[in-house]
């Protein structure tokens, strides 16, 4: 194997059975203790020091992101409108992710901090429950080193920007959040239905993965989608905000 075949990805590489073997258990605990000893050394730092954390961190992301793209770019032969697009933009839920958190870095807006974080969060949580990509193969080319790497990092990322205090989940801002992942959704529309790119980036549309996993018609998988989605963003809010939770029920109370 040359160096140009593993970064380009075309060295002959057969599928395996990875899911939950060494490499998938040792990246999932590594991901773990570097969240905690990230939490543990600067949870208490200046906004300064904290804030460089959190650029390394989704700085980290945008090199594999336009890394990824560039070669993909150089190795492109079809020059349409359609091609270019397929490579450049984000197109499942995982790449989208980590642009919603670089997007997020750049304004500094907490309601993005919030929206990338449990986007990024559920995003890694189903990756590590059940990888697609990465350790299904006999080796570690660049493509699985990418969908690897990126994931460890929504991972580490997005809990940090909990831990590290750059969220702030509270329900009278939950309506900013909202309209972020009303903004995704609609942007996945565009991919399915305008641009082409992608059949189905959120998971939600008819024969999907998530759906063939779990065995469901689609008119059961639906509400368990739409339900699911609502009490994980919820749950966020649930933990952060309970005094607000408490005083509303305190108040029903009495």
């Amino acid at each position: 194997m040359t160096f140009l075949e593993w970064l380009t990805s075309s060295y002959p590489n057969p599928d395996i059975n990875g899911q939950w073997g060494i490499w998938h258990i040792l990246v999932l605990v590594l991901s773990i203790a570097t969240i905690v000893t990230l939490a543990l050394i600067f949870r208490k730092r200046s906004d300064k020091t904290r804030n460089i954390v959190m650029w390394v961190l989704v700085g980290l992301i945008l090199f594999f992101e336009i890394a990824r793209r560039i070669i993909n770019l150089c190795k492109n032969t079809d020059h349409s409108l359609d091609s270019y697009l397929y490579i450049l933009l984000p197109r499942p839920w995982c790449a989208i992710a980590c642009w919603s958190l670089i997007i997020a870095a750049i304004f500094r807006k907490q309601y993005m901090f919030n929206f990338a974080s449990f986007s990024a969060l559920l995003c890694a949580v189903i990756y590590f429950a059940y990888p697609g990509a990465g350790f299904n193969n006999k080796y570690f080319l660049f493509e699985n080193i990418y969908s690897i790497s990126t994931h460890a990092l929504l991972l580490i990322t997005s809990i940090s920007l909990i831990t590290l205090k750059f969220t702030d989940f509270r329900f009278k801002n939950i309506w900013k959040d909202l309209i972020c992942l009303a903004v995704i959704f609609v942007y996945a529309c565009l991919e399915i239905w305008v641009l082409g790119t992608n059949d189905d980036p959120l998971y939600f549309m008819p024969g999907n993965d998530i759906q063939d996993i779990l065995s469901l018609p689609y008119g059961a998988f639906l509400p368990i989608y739409i339900v699911f989605m609502a009490i994980w963003i919820c749950s966020f809010y649930l933990i952060n905000d309970r005094q607000t939770v408490k005083s509303v029920f305190n108040k029903k109370q009495k």
